[in-house]
């Protein structure tokens, strides 16, 4: 924790010295127009800002486990609550669901992990992620395209499931609301997007 709190004692002397700074974090507090709701997974690995590039104020963030969107049927939640804020209020016009390589979450589903010692995970991805099947063991697949294959799978399905979502479905038939399913290799840095036309993820 010492870097993070020695950090966060420069930073308002850091803003305070730059001018263009100082401007810009003063009109973040006369409120927030995000260009995007950004929907990716909790893992500390994947930075949106750092591979888009985003300011403060462009991206408003949703960060599950799995980068997961709860069924609209589930009822309030906080995942829901979020994505209407963003579109409802905020009026987004664009929402990314970004998956990333090597995840944690997908990776435990379709290798059917023993979970009884963190049961909220469990039950987190037994409801969210019921669409992954397991890997039968023995299968040959590489392990890192197993799970990059699976992630991209799961990301088409979240896009599914915000369609579900009144806000969105409404906004998707007005257009003025457009879904965009990405995909984050953390070792390479390389970014690629669903194609709906070829049902593949293909670099940006």
């Amino acid at each position: 924790m010492h870097s993070f709190i020695d950090h966060a004692r420069d930073f308002p002397g850091r803003i305070a010295a730059a001018g263009q700074e100082r401007e810009a974090f003063g009109r973040l507090a006369e409120g927030q127009s995000p260009e995007a709701l950004f929907i990716t997974c909790s893992d500390s690995r994947v930075i949106p800002s750092l591979f888009t590039g985003a300011r403060p104020g462009q991206l408003f963030e949703l960060r599950t486990a799995g980068n997961a969107v709860p069924d609209y049927a589930e009822g309030a939640s906080g995942e829901a609550a979020t994505i209407e804020y963003a579109v409802s209020v905020l009026k987004v016009p664009d929402i990314v669901v970004c998956g990333h390589s090597h995840c944690g979450a997908v990776r435990a589903r379709v290798h059917g992990e023993d979970l009884a010692a963190v049961p909220a995970v469990a039950g987190w991805l037994e409801r969210q992620l019921p669409h992954l099947p397991v890997r039968e063991p023995g299968s040959g697949v590489d392990d890192d395209a197993q799970v990059a294959g699976s992630v991209q799978r799961h990301v088409k399905a979240q896009l599914d499931r915000l369609r579900q979502y009144p806000c969105v479905r409404e906004g998707l038939a007005a257009g003025r609301l457009r879904l965009h399913g990405w995909y984050y290799a953390i070792d390479t840095g390389l970014v690629m997007q669903h194609d709906p036309a070829a049902d593949a993820f293909l670099p940006l």
